[in-house]
């Protein structure tokens, strides 16, 4: 077993979106190649309504997948197929855009006024820009949970993780999507696919990432762990981006850590990328833009 070196640590970043939701991006919009198949992290949590409440309104989408994971208030939501609904606390919605779809998506605070959730973009093979769209609405009640004897805590939202296997499937970049709590001071080593790209994303507490032996490329504590390993420390709002390994180690801090485990296995493929929409190359980027003024972009039977 090899542990997953820490290859960065980064803070994400305050960011005004859709109709002006603020919100923190982890990455996107830029050179994504290490995080392939993923082109996007957002976090949007905040207690100020005027904040998010003005939501993304109609917009489209071609060539890619979205996740929403929600954790507090609720995201109501429609589309040009006719599909509409609302996502609660612990709910998940995927949505595999294909050959391109219209849509909302309004986010609305708890009693409290709170909204928090997280929307990750994945992107499809050439092999299926132009699949049919379609959803996968999840409840919470039907993501699995495993507790391990140190009260580690997972949900497994999509993927396979020990014995269990999350609710979303037929999903192009075969994600492994988890989310994982580790109580206070405990160390827990997770597993994770040789081949597959991965990250953490941290939204409550803190830890330390343990490092592979050997020259570290990114700053690290002045203590020793395990001698040879010094770990990286990661608070709320980091993204820590591993190396290749078949397994990652955290050490979890005085408040316990709560963060999302995410993999995919890269596609390697090139990137033609102008905001909702991600083709292969500049010319089908053009031909999506150009039937959007026509109004020949939507190719599927729409609702009513």
């Amino acid at each position: 077993m090899s542990i997953r070196p820490v290859k960065r640590l980064i803070q994400s970043k305050p960011t005004l979106e859709g109709a002006g939701v603020h919100l923190r991006r982890a990455f996107g919009f830029g050179n994504t190649k290490e995080f392939d198949p993923f082109l996007l992290f957002d976090d949007f949590r905040n207690d100020i309504p005027e904040d998010y409440l003005a939501g993304f309104p109609w917009h489209p989408h071609r060539g890619i997948e979205t996740i929403t994971y929600v954790l507090a208030g609720t995201v109501e939501h429609g589309d040009s197929m006719g599909n509409h609904g609302a996502i609660a606390a612990g709910d998940v919605q995927w949505m595999t855009a294909g050959s391109g779809i219209i849509h909302q998506e309004m986010p609305k605070g708890d009693a409290g006024g709170l909204m928090h959730g997280f929307q990750l973009w994945a992107n499809l093979p050439s092999a299926l820009k132009m699949t049919p769209p379609r959803y996968q609405e999840v409840k919470s009640l039907d993501i699995p949970e495993i507790t391990d004897d140190d009260g580690t805590n997972v949900r497994v939202v999509c993927g396979s993780f020990w014995g269990k296997t999350g609710p979303v499937d037929g999903i192009a970049a075969e994600p492994t999507y988890l989310d994982v709590s580790v109580a206070p001071g405990k160390r827990k080593t997770l597993p994770v696919e040789t081949t597959r790209h991965a990250f953490a994303y941290i939204f409550a507490g803190s830890g330390k990432f343990c490092n592979a032996s050997g020259p570290l490329a990114v700053p690290t504590e002045g203590v020793k762990w395990s001698d040879v390993t010094p770990p990286v420390e990661a608070g709320n709002r980091s993204l820590v981006v591993f190396d290749r390994g078949d397994e990652v180690t955290v050490q979890a801090g005085e408040e316990g850590i709560r963060f999302l485990l995410v993999s995919g296995k890269p596609l390697e493929e090139p990137v033609a990328w102008y905001g909702p929409i991600v083709m292969n190359t500049q010319e089908q980027l053009r031909q999506a833009f150009s039937e959007l003024q026509e109004g020949t972009f939507l190719k599927e039977k729409q609702g009513k």
